[in-house]
């Protein structure tokens, strides 16, 4: 007895079990399906993966850091009240964020705002005892854009600069969904 096979029916399985990857992924990556309120410490680490930086205040409230570069071009803060409960997630790459960022801040403070860069994108200019963390994202025209943070290692000021990605001496807007 043969067996039927239908190609086309094997090809939409295959779309179908994709788009349902492709659906979880995205859920993982931001947390999107995560309830405030209602998911736990356990339900963000079950979805999201275990954080790059955690944080405990004083009153036991948690803040979670989720940076998703090189390949991403988001930084999710996750915040917990002091039972364990989301309280809410952002994504702290943009100019809400940026502007929070003054001269006078530490290093921590920094990482507490943005959450830690790719190391790849870390540089020390030694000349200038510079320390420089970059991060990659979206802005609000949905082009790709460096924000750096400039630390001085003499005097202690921090500065901060905003540039558009370029390629080939052209702004490439497709690594933004475009």
């Amino acid at each position: 007895m043969s067996e039927y096979r239908d190609p086309g029916m094997k090809r939409g399985l295959l779309v179908a079990a994709l788009c349902a990857a492709t659906a979880y992924g995205c859920a993982s990556y931001s947390g999107v399906d995560l309830k405030p309120g209602q998911s736990t410490l356990q339900d963000v680490r079950a979805t999201m993966g275990e954080p790059a930086m955690q944080w405990v205040d004083p009153d036991h409230s948690m803040q979670l850091s989720y940076p998703r570069g090189p390949a991403g071009f988001h930084s999710y803060m996750v915040y917990l009240d002091p039972a364990g409960r989301l309280q809410r997630i952002e994504n702290v790459m943009g100019s809400t964020s940026f502007y929070r960022i003054s001269p006078g801040m530490t290093e921590q403070q920094v990482l507490r705002v943005l959450g830690p860069s790719v190391p790849a994108w870390t540089s020390y200019f030694a000349p200038r005892r510079e320390l420089v963390w970059e991060w990659r994202f979206c802005d609000e025209l949905s082009q790709a854009a460096r924000f750096d943070v400039l630390f001085d290692g003499d005097n202690g000021t921090v500065r901060t600069s905003y540039s558009h990605m370029e390629m080939n001496g052209q702004r490439d807007p497709h690594f933004c969904g475009h």
